[in-house]
Parts: structure tokens; C-alpha cells; sequence
């Protein structure tokens, strides 16, 4: 098993604040965000990318990016969203190293993102029905991780230590 972090989960519920501390706790690892990493390969923001090209061809900047990240040892990786659904990517980063579910209740990431206007799957008059919609879609897969932390009963610095806890539980039994 590979000593690998990835974090999968809902639009908001927080791969990339856990990532950033785990990166802090974790000074020998890598910190690669796959969203970040295509918007600066590509030169502009994912919603330009929706608008200009479509979500298909982000979904493939997306699965190109995961494989591509894929190699080596002591990353913590975040993924977007939806990049769980494609089974291809879902089979790479399980084979990869620990994924963590970051699961988060419909209203708590509602909340969350209730003023960001940087997700393009959310930009319609009801986006917390899309939310919910997309939850109840995505959920099946993202109950395939090898681990799902509920983040509405534990702090980050909760979320942090389990994630730390378990990896180096798992890693060390090799």
C-alpha cells in the first residue's frame, strides 16, 4: 500500500482546507490540488474552462491530470468533486494510496458555498437543489473510499489526526 493521501468529496467540504493542513503536518509530503494544478496548466479558471469548452473536455484535463500525479510516494492529493464518478480514476487513485471521503451534510456545504460563484455545476437559480442532487449521485462512489471521515462530527484538527493516524497505520503495516 502506498503511502498516499487522497481526499475525494463534495464541492465545500474540504479537501483543500484538510489538504493545506496536512501538508503542514506533514512537511515531507507533496501537495498537488488537480483543480489548481489544470487551471494552471491550462492558463484560465475551470468555470472559464466549462464555459469555453465544456464539462467533457474538463473531465478529461481531469483524468489526464490524475494519472499524470499518480506516481511516486508522500503525496496528499485532492481531487475535484466529481472526478470520483469516472471509474477509471476511481480505480487509479484507490490503487494509488488511502482515499478519504470527506463526507459533509447538504447543509453545511450549502452553506459553504453559498456565495462562491467559482463552481460551475452550482451557477442556476437553485443551487442548492443541484447540491443535493449531485450528493445523492456522487454518494455511491464516494462511499467506495477506503475511508469516510464524517466532517459535521469532527473538527479539522480531528479530521487531520485520523487521516495521519490511519495512513501511518496502514503504511506501516506493508
Amino acid at each position: 500500500m502506498s503511502n498516499n493521501i487522497i481526499l475525494v468529496g463534495m464541492p465545500a467540504s474540504g479537501k483543500t482546507t484538510i489538504g493545506n493542513l496536512l501538508a503542514q503536518k506533514l512537511p515531507n509530503y507533496t501537495l498537488i490540488d488537480t483543480d489548481s494544478l489544470i487551471e494552471k496548466t491550462q492558463g484560465i479558471k475551470i468555470s472559464e474552462i466549462f464555459k469555453e469548452y465544456s464539462e467533457d473536455y474538463f473531465r478529461k484535463l481531469e483524468h489526464d491530470t490524475i494519472q499524470m500525479v499518480c506516481t511516486g510516494n508522500k503525496k496528499i492529493i485532492s481531487i475535484g468533486g466529481g472526478a470520483f464518478e469516472n471509474p477509471f480514476n476511481r480505480a487509479t487513485l484507490l490503487k494509488f494510496g488511502l482515499v478519504f471521503y470527506l463526507k459533509s451534510d447538504l447543509d453545511i456545504l450549502y452553506y459553504r458555498i453559498s456565495k462562491d460563484t467559482t463552481r460551475p455545476l452550482l451557477q442556476n437559480e437553485n443551487p442548492k437543489q443541484i447540491l443535493e442532487k449531485l450528493l445523492k449521485k456522487r454518494e455511491e462512489n464516494y462511499q467506495k473510499a477506503h475511508y469516510t471521515v464524517d466532517t459535521t462530527k469532527m473538527n479539522e484538527e480531528e479530521i487531520v489526526r485520523f487521516i495521519i493516524n490511519e495512513t501511518n497505520s496502514k503504511c506501516s503495516n506493508k
